[in-house]
């Protein structure tokens, strides 16, 4: 009987220890098959809303608004000439912006004056910020962006004091134009105050000379379909086909004192030597998703070169200029740049994509950020970023990236408990063994 029990024993504990290495592996292995967030190819124009986004619906009354999140993103659609409130609930000390890209329906018709507008106001009907984006020269839909802000300004009490905020989108659209509804990406974010006042004086002079090409070739990087999937992208000559009607956005880390330029080249076509004003749409928004600039190329079937005009280096004081090109270089962190080809081009030279060659510079060593009132978080640029930028991760690829690091660390601790635990369970099972002397047969 003695012998039966210590055998028993054993036995349990080698059940026991099978079961907790089962259970530890499999926790391991779920873990190392975190699923990452999927995105939609850039094919064919299709923009690619950010995955997780929340259906909101924009109120004709600010009264009946919906509240958004900060740090959340949501979707709406906003009709033909369309009016929405939503609400924000603010502090006294951050900075907040609310961003809109707003998607029409692809293959529409669009006039110049097409776009929306983006404004923030407290219940008082006081304006705290706004911006106006439209398609301008080049005439046909593609996602635009514009952002509403609440700055605090030292020099000023308005829109300083805590409570409800309204922001009201509003969509422009011509006569003639497609009346179809546009669907609405919407970002709410904040900024930390700071602990004490930086300089709001913009230096008189800056660099504004244009920096040589970038070394070394061209790279291939193709872009995403979508703001929450744009691809990375450091300093370089990076080249990717595009399709008529199709837009492709990237990112670039920008840290404070850094200053960024872009230009695109179109590829030479045998197709047709006809003359497409408004060819290609080249856009840059900051960080956060507000205008900055765009300008578009004529193309006639030969290379056809563009760049965006030099932005002072980021620096908070920038949000203090009256120029809203300037005041959007308030911050560091992911700037994005949108590549849209028109879709007229197809009707001249095919549906088959024309080579397109990104060329990014930045100048001016990294500086050190205001003194915030807590984590700089977004408003910053990262070694993880400068990674994902060398890789051509997206945001959600370097999310999952950063996720298989840890789970690979945290394998390998799991592996060695494992190890440790079926050690012991082995010491303790010759212990039991050896008590219960000799096992006939």
């Amino acid at each position: 009987m003695k012998r039966q029990r210590a055998t028993g024993r054993t036995a349990g504990g080698r059940t026991a220890g099978v079961r907790a290495a089962g259970a530890l592996a499999a926790a391991v292995c779920t873990a190392a098959l975190l699923p990452g967030t999927a995105w939609a190819a850039g094919d064919g124009g299709g923009y690619a809303f950010e995955d997780g986004a929340q259906r909101v619906k924009g109120a004709i009354s600010n009264l009946d608004a919906e509240q958004l999140k900060a740090g959340q993103t949501y979707r709406d659609t906003i009709k033909k000439d369309g009016k929405l409130y939503y609400r924000v609930d603010l502090d006294s000390k951050q900075n907040a912006y609310v961003s809109v890209v707003a998607v029409p329906k692809a293959g529409g018709k669009a006039a110049y004056g097409d776009g929306i507008k983006v404004s923030m106001q407290d219940g008082s009907s006081t304006q705290c910020g706004s911006q106006e984006s439209s398609f301008g020269s080049a005439e046909f839909p593609r996602p635009i962006t514009a952002y509403a802000d609440r700055t605090i300004d030292p020099d000023s009490t308005t829109c300083r004091q805590a409570g409800a905020y309204y922001v009201l989108v509003e969509r422009e659209s011509g006569q003639e134009s497609d009346p179809a509804d546009w669907e609405l990406e919407i970002r709410f974010r904040t900024e930390p105050g700071l602990t004490k006042t930086g300089p709001t004086a913009l230096p008189s002079n800056w660099p504004s000379g244009t920096p040589a090409p970038p070394t070394g070739g061209p790279q291939r990087r193709d872009g995403g379909a979508g703001f929450g999937n744009a691809t990375s992208l450091k300093q370089g000559e990076w080249r990717t086909d595009i399709k008529p009607g199709q837009t492709l956005i990237y990112r670039v880390p920008v840290d404070w004192g850094q200053q960024l330029f872009v230009s695109a080249e179109l590829g030479s076509s045998p197709a047709s030597d006809e003359y497409i004003s408004g060819a290609l749409a080249l856009s840059l928004e900051n960080q956060v998703l507000g205008h900055v600039s765009r300008d578009t190329m004529t193309y006639d079937g030969d290379p056809a070169r563009m760049a965006l005009d030099p932005e002072r280096p980021v620096a908070y004081e920038n949000r203090f200029s009256g120029t809203y090109t300037t005041s959007a270089m308030r911050f560091a962190g992911w700037y994005y740049v949108s590549a849209t080809l028109n879709p007229a081009v197809a009707k001249a030279y095919g549906d088959k994509p024309l080579p397109l060659t990104l060329r990014v510079n930045l100048t001016g060593q990294p500086k050190p950020g205001p003194a915030y009132d807590g984590p700089a978080g977004s408003f910053a640029v990262t070694d993880d970023d400068r990674d994902a930028a060398a890789s051509g991760h997206s945001g959600p690829q370097a999310a999952r990236s950063g996720t298989l690091k840890v789970v690979g660390v945290a394998g390998i601790g799991a592996g060695s408990v494992l190890l440790l635990g079926l050690g012991a369970w082995w010491l303790l099972a010759r212990r039991s063994a050896a008590g219960a002397g000799p096992t006939p047969g």
